[in-house]
C-alpha cells in the first residue's frame, strides 16, 4: 500500500540534465520514466510539473539583458519540452500520460484545466503540468504549489539532487546537518531556501506539506511511496 494516494511530483530541470549539465539527459529522463512507472503501478494518482532550468531560466535571462517577461516566456516553453520528454519517455515505459499547459498551444498539449487534470488522474493517466503558472514573475516552484493544491494532492514531492533539508548548503558546506522533519514556520525563522518564499507560502497556507528527497538515485521515488525516511518532511 503505498503512503501517499495522490501526488505532485516536482521535478529540477537542471537534475533532467544528468551528467551533461544542459538540455536532456536520455538516461537520466528514462531513469526518472521508470522511477515514474514503478509507482503508477502501485496505484498512485501522479501529477507533474518539471522545472526548464536545463534550457532556459527567464531570470538569468533578465540578469543578460532580456525582457523578464519575454524571458519568462521563454522559460515556460522550456518547461513545456521538458514535458514533452517526460511523456515520451513514459510511454516507451508502457506507462499513459497526458501534458496540459497553462498557455494555449494545442495541439503540443491540452489547456490546463483543474477538473479535467483530476478526472484524468482518476482515470490512471499520469498528468504532466507545463508552462508554470501561464505567468510572468512566478517560478516553477510557484506553479508546483499552485498545481498541487488544485489537484488536491495528499504532499508535494520535491525531487532534487540532495536528499532533503539541510542547515545549509550541503553541497558548499561539509558541516551541514539534514534536518528529518521541520515545520514552515522553522523554514521562514531560519531563512532556509527549500522552495521560494510564494511556493513555500501557498503550500503553507493550504496545507499542502512538501516531502524533499534525492530523486536522481534509482528507487528512491518507491522508497519514499513505501515510507522509507529517506528525505525530509516539511508541515505546519
Amino acid at each position: 500500500m503505498a503512503k501517499f494516494k495522490r501526488i505532485l511530483l516536482k521535478l529540477s530541470g537542471e537534475s533532467l540534465a544528468g551528467e551533461k549539465g544542459y538540455g536532456i539527459d536520455v538516461v537520466r529522463l528514462n531513469e526518472y520514466a521508470r522511477q515514474i512507472k514503478e509507482i503508477h503501478d502501485m496505484g498512485v494518482e501522479i501529477g507533474i510539473v518539471i522545472g526548464g532550468g536545463n534550457i532556459f531560466r527567464g531570470l538569468q535571462g533578465a540578469g543578460k539583458g532580456f525582457d523578464r517577461v519575454k524571458g519568462d516566456q521563454m522559460g515556460m516553453c522550456a518547461t513545456v519540452i521538458n514535458s514533452l520528454g517526460l511523456s515520451s519517455a513514459l510511454g516507451a515505459a508502457g506507462c499513459k500520460s497526458r501534458v496540459m499547459t497553462a498557455i494555449r498551444m494545442e495541439p503540443i498539449g491540452e489547456f490546463y484545466n483543474k477538473f479535467k487534470a483530476i478526472e484524468a488522474l482518476e482515470n490512471g493517466e499520469v498528468v504532466i503540468m507545463s508552462g508554470g503558472t501561464g505567468n510572468p514573475y512566478f517560478t516553477t516552484d510557484t506553479g508546483s504549489s499552485l498545481r498541487g493544491i488544485e489537484i488536491e494532492a495528499d504532499v508535494m514531492l520535491k525531487g532534487t539532487r540532495v536528499d532533503g533539508v539541510y542547515t545549509a548548503d550541503p553541497e558548499k558546506d561539509p558541516t551541514a546537518t539534514k534536518y528529518h522533519d521541520i515545520t514552515f514556520d522553522e523554514i521562514y525563522n531560519k531563512n532556509l531556501r527549500v522552495m521560494d518564499l510564494t511556493a513555500t507560502t501557498m503550500c503553507k497556507e493550504n496545507g499542502l506539506p512538501i516531502y524533499v528527497f534525492n530523486m536522481d538515485i534509482p528507487g528512491n521515488l518507491k522508497k519514499v511511496m513505501e515510507g522509507e525516511d529517506i528525505g525530509t518532511l516539511v508541515h505546519n
